[in-house]
């Protein structure tokens, strides 16, 4: 999908803002004067009111130069900015991407502001989203016919300037839900690496890789133990941008990356094992998270790093009751091979705290199911022992429309871990807390640093959303989040 900008329509479609109960913007009433009232003649005869994101489509009457008109709504106009304009852009854009239009020129209200006009851009690019590179058969009346989409402004090189940012998002979040997306005989973990190296380092990013021989020698037991049953071979990717002065701490951001999880020997059941492909779901934020600071050239060093296994149930796989021992000396019972994404973020947490002394550490997991249980798809849950890390993380998820909510942390949560053989197990007790129990685990691993863990199984793969902005399963959930908490927070 491109996007541009220009002052003046052009496109075979024609999209305009009205506001709660069906008021008329600025932009719809001078194309309803254009029409010879045909707008609000439309208006009276539909059940349109203007709530956000709500569309209404007209064929064009003489008189506008276009074949079809868009009218969608904005809700109250006192609200209508940033991530309401971003959806309504969303929805028209979805609207019209099989239609047959091929260019839609988007009316804002007014001398619009940039920073509204770049997001209209971000929620068109969102909504345009496909993944169709294993479709052979599609029939042509289902393939997108909308390849462009044109903001109308007053000030077309401020807009293009102002989009530039937007733009680098929107190409994070592809890039996350692609990864996500493709099938696990495609992206297993040497050649996710490699992927890692093709898509950053063109941009100026340091791209390393830790093979397991590597990992075995800094001790990485944990990590390596998950994927000792798989034929793949486990890797760890490190990416660096170094946007910031020199010697200033780097932000960290760790990513699970479970290629594929069939639970190992603890087996997981067969019906929806299928999306366990996007058990890898934080991984791919992490990469599309740096694919956008990279290519906004954001003033900030910024470290990520993710750790790529498949957990296999093969003869050679870990067995419920082993000890493993992870890279920090710490000793896990495994009691349950499906509760391995925890292992896998022990060891690369352990290795980003103590190699790159970061001055916080995020990190992003499919983690558990019990996250589903208390917040649905709608909410990412957030843990951390720094308040106002976690602060950041909730206004940027207001800001983003990526939203969290912070679940606690303690040591009455923390003594459910603890083993009676071992340093700890890596489960808690029964089903109660689950989600709590994985994150008191990541806790011991972090060293006191500033810490969130985002626990997205929910957030990161929804397949029957009715927000616009998202495709069917994985959503790229966490690259807008965490873009604008650097945006907003640690940006020099």
């Amino acid at each position: 999908m491109k996007i541009k900008f220009a002052e003046s329509a052009t496109g075979d479609a024609i999209a305009v803002p009205a506001y709660a109960d069906a008021v008329l913007s600025e932009a719809a009433r001078s194309l309803d004067s254009d029409s010879g009232g045909a707008l609000s003649r439309a208006l009276q005869a539909s059940r349109f009111k203007g709530e956000a994101a709500e569309v209404l489509e007209l064929a064009a009457p003489s008189g506008v130069d276009a074949d079809r008109i868009i009218l969608f709504g904005l809700g109250e106009k006192k609200d209508a900015h940033g991530n309401v304009i971003e959806k309504a852009a969303a929805a028209v854009t979805k609207r019209l991407l099989t239609s047959g239009a091929k260019t839609l020129s988007l009316r804002l209200d007014g001398a619009a502001d940039l920073e509204a006009a770049a997001r209209a851009g971000l929620g068109a690019r969102l909504a345009a989203y496909r993944f169709d590179q294993y479709r052979t058969k599609l029939a042509a009346d289902k393939k997108p016919s909308l390849k462009t989409v044109e903001v109308v402004v007053d000030d077309e090189k401020g807009a293009k300037k102002a989009w530039k940012g937007w733009e680098a998002v929107a190409d994070g979040v592809e890039t996350a839900r692609d990864l996500v997306m493709e099938p696990a005989n495609v992206l297993y973990p040497e050649e996710y690496a490699k992927r890692c190296k093709k898509l950053l380092e063109p941009l100026g990013a340091e791209v390393e890789v830790l093979d397991e021989a590597a990992m075995k020698k800094l001790g990485m037991g944990a990590l390596l133990g998950v994927g000792q049953g798989s034929v793949r071979k486990s890797q760890m990717v490190i990416m660096r941008w170094n946007g910031g002065k020199d010697g200033d701490a780097p932000l960290a951001f760790v990513g699970k990356g479970v290629c594929f999880d069939t639970g190992g020997i603890s087996i997981k059941p067969g019906p929806g094992m299928e999306d366990m492909k996007g058990d890898m779901g934080g991984s791919a934020a992490v990469v599309g998270l740096m694919h956008a600071l990279a290519g906004r050239k954001v003033k900030a060093n910024v470290v990520g790093v993710i750790g790529l296994v498949e957990n296999m149930p093969d003869g050679n796989a870990q067995r419920p009751g082993d000890i493993v021992t992870s890279m920090s000396g710490q000793t896990i019972e495994i009691l349950n091979t499906d509760a391995e994404g925890r292992l896998v973020l022990a060891d690369a947490l352990w290795y980003t705290q103590d190699r790159f002394d970061p001055k916080f550490i995020v990190d992003l997991a499919t983690l558990t199911g019990a996250i589903l249980i208390s917040l649905g798809h709608e909410y990412a849950g957030i843990f951390s022992n720094d308040d106002d890390l976690a602060a950041n993380m909730s206004k940027a998820g207001v800001a983003s429309d990526e939203k969290v909510w912070r679940l606690p942390v303690g040591p009455e949560y923390d003594r459910q871990i603890d083993s009676k053989i071992a340093d700890m197990k890596n489960l808690g007790k029964g089903r109660n807390a689950g989600s709590i129990a994985a994150a008191v685990f990541l806790q011991r691993f972090v060293n006191d640093k500033p810490w969130c863990h985002i626990d997205i199984a929910g957030a990161g793969m929804w397949s029957d959303s009715e927000d616009p902005r998202l495709p069917a399963f994985g959503t790229g959930f966490g690259v807008r989040l965490l873009d604008r908490m650097v945006r907003d927070y640690y940006e020099g």
